[in-house]
């Protein structure tokens, strides 16, 4: 009997053994550390790739076709409007020197025949023979047909020379500045042909000419942004060219047409540059525009990384801590993100400690996994686009 009760006893104090460590072994050995809310600002940038360009540039094209006979400027030389540019030698066209010759030919005939005949009604109306009327028309005959003669002498020296007498110095053949500014390019050499501008051609650009004083931004944001653009907000630029140092530009123009590139839209946008003393801006450098879409001032917020996202509705949502590692779900409601830290709107105080996801553990649970993997994702997609946009 005695040793039914002790092995009884023996059994009963195992089982509570066991029971004991079972309990003890059941308690998670991960221990999570936590954050707590902050105050701070946050701005909602958007950078804009683009170029720095002059806000007035000119192609200087020529007014006749021929050579380029002699140049009188180099690239980067300052110039004012009206300077010469460049000369064109007129190179004759067959077809239309033989057309200008022959017209010539015809004049002449024509003005030695009504010669001849108002010489003769002279005499007559001198001896009375003709009435007034009749030598008045001969004469204006006679008048007509040297105008012609004139006409085309002048037609055959403008096919030939690329001017007339009377008209200047060779007017068309000389290429002046049409405005004040810096000689960006001359993409045409001494000895080559050019084309004067016409309704069938665009011509030859001898020169381009721009106003470096006056420089503008020219580059292109995403359509989820450009809603947020407003005309007039100032922007800051950044040149690659300049290390470390932003120029201030306001903001003047936002296209109202997108155009699609590599599957998103992207809305052109311009800004006057303001060029502070002592840098010389080029034309064409590259640079981007950082603009402030959105901006809070001392709101609550917390570190993006803390945030997770449900698995069926995409609601984001922290976990804040109840008792000693106890941690509830908490639904939030977002304002502005910096990419760094997010505004929180509601769900949580400034009071509550947030749990810190597998801060403290290499261990991670499924639903952790998932958590992490979503977050991941999401930052993919958020770098995915910002390449886009570049």
């Amino acid at each position: 009997m005695k040793k039914i009760i002790f092995f009884s006893f023996l059994a009963i104090a195992l089982i509570l053994v066991l029971v004991w460590f079972g309990k003890k072994n059941s308690k998670s050995t991960i221990t999570y550390e936590t954050e707590t809310p902050f105050k701070t600002n946050i701005v909602h940038k958007s950078v804009a790739t683009g170029t720095v360009i002059p806000l007035e540039e000119i192609e200087i094209k020529p007014r006749i076709s021929g050579i380029v006979d002699k140049i009188f400027v180099e690239e980067g030389a300052q110039v004012r409007k009206g300077d010469l540019i460049a000369t064109v030698r007129v190179v004759p066209n067959i077809q239309s020197l033989n057309a200008a010759q022959s017209s010539v030919r015809s004049a002449k005939l024509q003005r030695d025949n009504a010669e001849i005949l108002f010489n003769r009604n002279k005499e007559l109306f001198k001896k009375g023979v003709i009435a007034k009327q009749e030598f008045e028309q001969t004469e204006l005959n006679y008048n007509n047909a040297l105008e012609q003669y004139k006409n085309a002498l002048n037609n055959l020296q403008i096919i030939k020379k690329g001017a007339a007498n009377g008209m200047g110095n060779t007017a068309n053949t000389n290429i002046r500045a049409e405005i004040s500014g810096t000689v960006l390019e001359i993409p045409v050499r001494e000895g080559s042909s050019v084309i004067e501008s016409n309704t069938f051609s665009p011509g030859t650009t001898v020169a381009v000419i721009a106003d470096m004083n006056k420089m503008i931004f020219e580059g292109k944001v995403d359509e989820s942004e450009v809603g947020k653009l407003v005309k007039g907000t100032q922007i800051d630029v950044e040149l690659g060219a300049f290390q470390d140092k932003l120029f201030p530009a306001k903001l003047n123009f936002i296209a109202p047409k997108g155009t699609v590139e590599q599957g998103a839209v992207q809305f052109k946008i311009k800004a006057d540059v303001t060029i502070e003393k002592g840098y010389y801006l080029r034309a064409g450098y590259s640079a981007n525009a950082n603009i402030i879409l959105e901006k809070r001032d001392s709101v609550l917020a917390i570190r993006e990384a803390l945030l997770r996202f449900d698995k069926k509705t995409d609601k984001p949502y922290v976990e804040v801590e109840t008792t000693d590692q106890k941690f509830e779900k908490r639904e939030l409601k977002l304002g502005v993100s910096d990419g760094i830290n997010v505004e929180i709107l509601d769900g949580i105080t400034q009071d509550d400690k947030i749990k810190i996801w597998n801060k403290a553990s290499k261990d991670k649970t499924k639903e952790e996994k998932e958590a992490e993997k979503k977050q991941e994702d999401r930052k993919k997609k958020k770098h995915k686009e910002k390449m886009s946009k570049s």
